[in-house]
């Protein structure tokens, strides 16, 4: 036993390391009988790239997968899927490896190795800036005068990979300018370039087109012409435009003869009045039709006053004696007056439905029949037009007469008898 043992335990490091040689062997053996190799072109794919990182890299394919699978099963390029993990990767430290990894959609297959192993990727922080719109003419035909370009908007923004955004100078917009003079009014679609006019497409811009105006004068005449303001919107309830002033009245405008031959007048650019109550003023720029250009200033001062809309409200009053004696009976022949309020409406909107009484001034009347005119007493703002009767018979009784006080009946003194002698 002990012959048996020792021979066992004999050199035992190079017999567990021909153990394991023979075992890996047998595994290549095996997968060297079982294992296929198809030729494919599946896109890499990237996971873990966070939203304000960006891969500068192109990915590539993997070309080639060796798998092991059942025999019932159909393999192709759609079976497999590759990436790369890039999420702890350093963002902006130059191009660094990665692995990458295949699995396969169905768990019958088994990828066990794929060309390329590695790839190199390139990560960038995402950065958005503004840059200024630039119109490029071109070459402009001769015998044409060409005014500057008016844009809708005088910036826009790009962004993308913070090193190819950093190399952005402005973005432009290229139109082409006729012989025939025509007046150019489109969108047009905006490039990003570099300071040498280079196009940078590796970055996105926002908006991706602007409108570009370019008045073009070919037979310039000059015409003077009135101003008339645009007034849009509603002022609040209860005000009208009492008046509407410019400053100047007139414009001097240029352009091709056809086009001022047409134009009687010029506009402003809209003025709204919505919910206004008091005088609005404002700066205003004259509209022009493309092509026609104001001669000098391009603004005028606009002055749009206000008022309170009047109007008028009929109702029903009572009657209120005023400066009536305690003593006294008084009698008023009518008890209601027909009256017709006048102001501003908002003010007339406010006193509806209230409770109104006119007034009988009767302080100081002696007794007898009077004709008295009434009196109102009105909210600032309404002033009394008319009632119906203006005046009313107040007639005033004599006070009560004074009660007469009464007397108590005098007793005669008892006679004294006299003493007897």
């Amino acid at each position: 036993m002990t012959r048996v043992l020792g021979f066992i335990v004999h050199n035992w490091p190079l017999k567990v390391a021909a153990l394991v040689l023979a075992s890996l062997l047998y595994g290549v053996l095996v997968l060297a009988r079982d294992a296929q190799e198809i030729p494919v072109a599946i896109p890499i794919q990237t996971r873990g790239l966070a939203d304000e990182v960006t891969n500068l890299s192109s990915l590539g394919q993997v070309t080639s997968v060796r798998y092991l699978a059942e025999p019932d099963v159909t393999v192709n390029s759609q079976s497999f899927i590759a990436w790369v993990d890039i999420s702890a990767t350093p963002v902006g430290d130059g191009t660094r490896t990665v692995n990458v990894q295949v699995e396969a959609g169905d768990r019958r297959i088994d990828p066990i190795s794929w060309e390329p192993r590695q790839i190199t990727v390139t990560l960038d922080s995402i950065e958005t800036r503004s840059v200024p719109i630039r119109v490029d003419l071109g070459e402009v035909p001769p015998g044409l005068d060409v005014r500057p370009p008016q844009l809708d908007q005088q910036t826009a923004r790009v962004s993308g990979a913070g090193s190819v955004v950093d190399r952005v100078e402005r973005v432009e917009a290229t139109v082409q300018i006729e012989p025939a003079g025509i007046d150019i009014d489109r969108d047009v679609q905006l490039v990003p370039v570099d300071a040498l006019g280079a196009s940078i497409p590796q970055v996105d811009v926002v908006p991706s087109s602007v409108r570009v105006r370019v008045p073009i004068i070919k037979d310039g005449e000059t015409k003077t012409v009135p101003v008339a303001p645009l007034v849009t919107g509603l002022p609040a309830p209860g005000f009208e435009v009492a008046s509407i002033a410019v400053e100047p009245l007139i414009a001097t405008v240029e352009g091709d003869g056809d086009q001022l031959a047409e134009l009687a007048q010029v506009e402003t650019e809209p003025i709204s009045l919505n919910g206004a109550t008091a005088t609005v003023e404002r700066r205003a720029l004259i509209a022009l039709p493309l092509g026609v250009l104001v001669v000098g200033e391009p603004e005028v001062t606009v002055t749009i006053t206000l008022r309170p809309v009047t109007g008028t409200r009929n109702l029903t009053a009572g009657i209120r004696l005023d400066g009536a004696l305690p003593d006294r009976p008084y009698d008023v022949a009518v008890t209601e007056i027909l009256v017709t309020l006048g102001g501003s409406v908002a003010d007339l909107a406010r006193f509806e439905g209230a409770t109104f009484e006119l007034e009988v001034p009767v302080a100081g009347l002696p007794a007898g029949r009077h004709e008295v005119e009434v009196t109102a007493d009105l909210p600032a703002g309404l002033t009394l037009v008319s009632a119906s009767p203006r005046t009313v018979i107040v007639t005033v009784g004599e006070p009560p007469p004074s009660p007469t006080p009464s007397v108590a009946p005098s007793l005669s003194p008892s006679p004294v008898p006299s003493a007897s002698p």
